[in-house]
């Protein structure tokens, strides 16, 4: 038996659970249900991110406390995890005694270990709030693009990132009085220290996909820079020890939130202490993190750097998925596609979308597109037609015409093919959840389906049951189909649990475990089965017509508070200024990460007259290989920026959202490379 702890990212206090953090929760909690299944010991912890500057920001919008505002949020994210059988064994929360106490000594550590700097760096200082002001707490204009209103860390007009320091007439963002630059003191986690250990760590067998391990080395490999690890006071954090009015950056304990998790569930359980997980290291325990690949980063450097430095356990696997896209285009609030999860269970089943994510996920860290109408076709064709057919006519059947009560399974050549292939997919499956390909072992479930419904369809147990003579080759018959659907309830249980619990029940055997899908182990002959149960219904695409218009309504509502920071437009310009800009459709040849830069990607672009190399700051947001082949608008006849790592010939235009995620804008697959753009 292995000894597993599992971690899903935390989510941040600060807003409601929506279909795209689904992706990673359904993704881990089918792989713990797996480990489950199998007897594994495995543990799932998780806590709210409860700390950081947009929390104070937002707990101050609504005139409440940012610990109030952290327990609203928590206790609306556990609902709304229960709703979509989300199965936590511990979800605490980061502002806790555990967290303080670990976050102090994995600090303390490192700096008895020559690991912290100290630096003095300039930072805006506002007199009347009385206090320094980091990225979200000042506003000013872009540096790069010069758009108004923009905040100290990301400009939401260009997508330019850059130091608070940078922003061209600054203003507080809590008075709108000019700060003044002062200087003060900060404390850093010397990274470049851990250059050797990360470089073995990274490359070990099994700790992280290829396609992540990829870029992590090319981080390495471009140089790692010491990380600012502190935040000058007032601010919703843990104070740092031995330090005036000094606060640990966010970053620094939410990932520590795992530990104080793990100690918070260990916490009056015998045989259980958080020690065994991480800080014994010659406990056979292993340690499994599920996140989005935006905090890569952070999880496969800063990560296992601190745990290295404070010698606690280091994680044996960082598993990274793709974001959610729905019909191929990023979550919108215009398109109504930024759904929370709460309003998704409104109109639709929360097992289908775990269905939905089920047969879709993979391994691989790409991102995961939701076709609504495929949604709706997987849904009716799979679930429905498929496997709830299956079960509806096998026991209705029985429940109607045969007392509820099955045989022995036929023991012809047909029926022992059956079976063989069966038992066959049994253990690929098996072995594609612990690969992680759930898409793949879906289909091989759905494989099982098929077999069992086209043996009930070539032997005609309705034609059996017509004569009195036959009923109990008709009861032989669906004992056979009954045994595959044992065996699918035990497969599809990770997937959709109430849906197979449903199943255990009507079966009569109670709770199923992963031996009773192996057949060799015995088959399920000569007993009653329970009465038929509703299951799943068909889905109407109209459904999801009423999801996204109710969605769209909702994310209106907000958008219409005064809390939402929307830029004021600019001047007016006349048409001729605007004629002035040539702005051409064009299709990326190639992208590549560009060394040395922390925000730029090199695209070649095709833009029909000639090929041109353009810099995109868009490194934060895409991995190279997702912008090949894509339309993109380029202006053509900006001025040549000559920069240290090449010349730029023209920019990529791109959109960004409220939260500073950047999406490329595109012209349309339609529309060829050079077409004018007006």
């Amino acid at each position: 038996m292995r000894k597993i702890l599992v971690t899903s990212a935390l989510p941040y206090a600060n807003g409601d659970i929506h279909i795209g953090h689904l992706v990673e929760y359904i993704q881990t909690d089918v792989f713990v249900r797996f480990l489950r299944l199998t007897g594994e010991d495995v543990i799932y912890v998780c806590a709210s991110d409860a700390h950081g500057t947009p929390i104070e920001i937002n707990a101050g919008k609504k005139g409440i406390t940012p610990a109030e505002l952290v327990d609203f949020y928590h206790k609306k994210q556990q609902e709304d995890f229960a709703q979509f059988e989300i199965s936590f064994d511990e979800f605490h929360t980061t502002d806790s005694p555990e967290n303080q106490r670990h976050s102090e000594l994995i600090y303390s550590r490192a700096k008895d270990k020559g690991h912290i700097a100290r630096r003095e760096i300039e930072q805006y200082y506002c007199e009347h709030c009385g206090r320094f002001l980091p990225d979200r707490y000042i506003k000013g204009t872009c540096p790069k693009c010069s758009t108004e209103d923009q905040y100290g860390d990301v400009c939401e007009s260009c997508g330019a990132t850059y130091r608070p320091t940078e922003l061209i007439d600054a203003k507080c963002a809590l008075c709108g009085q000019s700060p003044d630059l002062r200087t003060t003191e900060h404390l850093f986690f010397r990274l470049e220290d851990f250059r050797d250990f990360l470089v073995e760590w990274t490359a070990t067998s099994g700790r992280l996909q290829s396609e992540v391990l990829a870029f992590v080395r090319t981080w390495i490999d471009q140089g790692l820079q010491d990380w600012d690890i502190s935040r000058d006071g007032p601010y919703f954090g843990f104070p740092i020890p031995g330090e005036k009015d000094k606060y640990f950056y966010v970053w620094l304990d939410a990932p520590i939130g795992y530990i104080a998790a793990t100690e918070h569930y260990c916490s009056g359980k015998p045989n259980r202490n958080v020690e065994e997980y991480w800080l014994d290291h010659g406990s056979p325990v292993e340690i499994h993190h599920f996140i989005g690949k935006d905090i890569a980063y952070f999880h496969t450097l800063f990560w296992p750097s601190m745990l290295k430095a404070a010698d606690y356990r280091t994680p044996d696997a960082v598993h990274v998925h793709g974001f959610l896209t729905v019909d191929r285009r990023k979550m919108s609030k215009s398109r109504g596609t930024f759904i929370t999860a709460r309003l998704f269970s409104r109109f639709i089943e929360p097992e289908y979308l775990r269905y939905y994510y089920g047969a879709k996920l993979s391994h691989q860290p790409s991102d995961l597109d939701l076709n609504t109408d495929e949604f709706v076709e997987r849904v009716n064709a799979e679930l429905v037609n498929n496997v709830t057919n299956l079960i509806s006519r096998t026991f209705g059947f029985l429940n109607k015409r045969l007392e509820s009560r099955i045989g022995v399974v036929p023991s012809d050549e047909q029926t022992s093919e059956a079976l063989r292939e069966i038992s066959a997919a049994v253990s690929e499956v098996k072995k594609l959840y612990e690969d992680l390909q759930f898409g793949q072992a879906t289909q091989k479930m759905l494989h099982i389906s098929t077999i069992a419904n086209g043996y009930i369809q070539s032997r005609t147990p309705w034609d059996l049951m017509k004569d009195p003579s036959t009923h109990e080759e008709a009861r032989n018959v669906l004992t056979f189909a009954v045994n595959a659907i044992k065996v699918l309830a035990v497969l599809l249980k990770p997937i959709i649990p109430s849906f197979c619990a449903k199943l255990e029940t009507m079966l009569g055997r109670g709770e199923l475990t992963w031996t009773d899908a192996e057949l060799n182990a015995g088959l399920m002959e000569k007993c009653e089965v329970g009465q038929f149960v509703k299951l799943a219904e068909r889905l109407e695409r109209g459904t999801f017509d009423q999801l996204l218009e109710a969605s769209r309504e909702s994310l209106a509502e907000v958008d219409a508070q005064p809390a939402l920071d929307i830029p004021e437009f600019k001047e007016e310009i006349t048409i001729d200024d605007f004629a002035k800009v040539d702005l051409r459709a064009g299709k990326v040849l190639s992208a590549e990460h560009v060394k040395g830069s922390d925000k730029l990607l090199k695209l070649e672009v095709d833009l029909g007259r000639e090929t041109r190399t353009v810099f995109a700051g868009v490194k934060n947001f895409y991995e190279p290989d997702a912008l090949v082949g894509r339309s993109v608008m380029v202006v053509a006849n900006l001025k040549p920026r000559k920069m240290k790592f090449g010349t730029s010939y023209g920019m990529v235009l791109a959109g960004v959202d409220p939260e500073g995620r950047v999406t490329v804008c595109e012209p349309g697959e339609a529309v060829p490379p050079g077409s004018i753009i007006r």
